[in-house]
């Protein structure tokens, strides 16, 4: 089994945008910036056999206010700019009361599944209570980037950092404290 590096999308690899101090995803292509450092982090995870998945929430297709296909065009767009290959979007709604809406660890577990992941040694970096409950639930080690988000702090064990890379450095053993 190989080792998965477990990654919310918006907020961790790109740039959420901010609404009234709640993040929101990019509605297109031309909204996405890459978070500094995240390209150097997915090579360092790569070159230590860590298979990198972006597992994230996309209520915006079932509210209507944006589509499957551009979701998976902005995906496609940070792959080719990152070198992630696998994303595992979930389009419900909390009402909905799916298996993959985070906090549930659905996404976690299937791409597991498919992809060979040993959970024991793996981790998850989000920027959400959300991210860091389906980590916690799947039995993953959890990083927490801390935005202040104008929305529920997520509960302990999680590792706080700044960015994709300070948790890369850390799990292998190279972080310096200047990160």
């Amino acid at each position: 089994m190989k080792k998965g590096a477990f990654l919310d999308r918006d907020g961790v690899v790109n740039r959420s945008l901010l609404v009234e101090g709640v993040p929101t995803p990019p509605s297109s292509v031309a909204d996405v910036e890459i978070h500094d450092g995240v390209v150097e982090a997915i090579q360092k995870l790569k070159a230590h056999n860590f298979v990198p998945v972006v597992v994230t929430n996309q209520p915006d297709v079932a509210r209507g206010n944006s589509t499957m296909a551009e979701i998976v065009l902005i995906n496609k767009h940070i792959g080719q700019v990152t070198g992630i290959e696998h994303f595992y979007t979930c389009i419900h709604e909390d009402s909905d009361r799916c298996a993959c809406r985070k906090p549930a660890p659905g996404l976690i577990y299937q791409a597991s599944k498919e992809l060979d992941l040993d959970l024991s040694y793996s981790f998850m970096v989000g920027d959400r209570w959300r991210d860091v409950a389906a980590s916690q639930a799947a039995g993953c080690s959890t990083f927490f980037i801390d935005y202040s988000y104008s929305e529920p702090r997520p509960m302990q064990p999680f590792t706080k950092v700044s960015s994709l890379l300070e948790a890369t450095k850390i799990v292998l053993g190279e972080f310096d404290g200047n990160t």
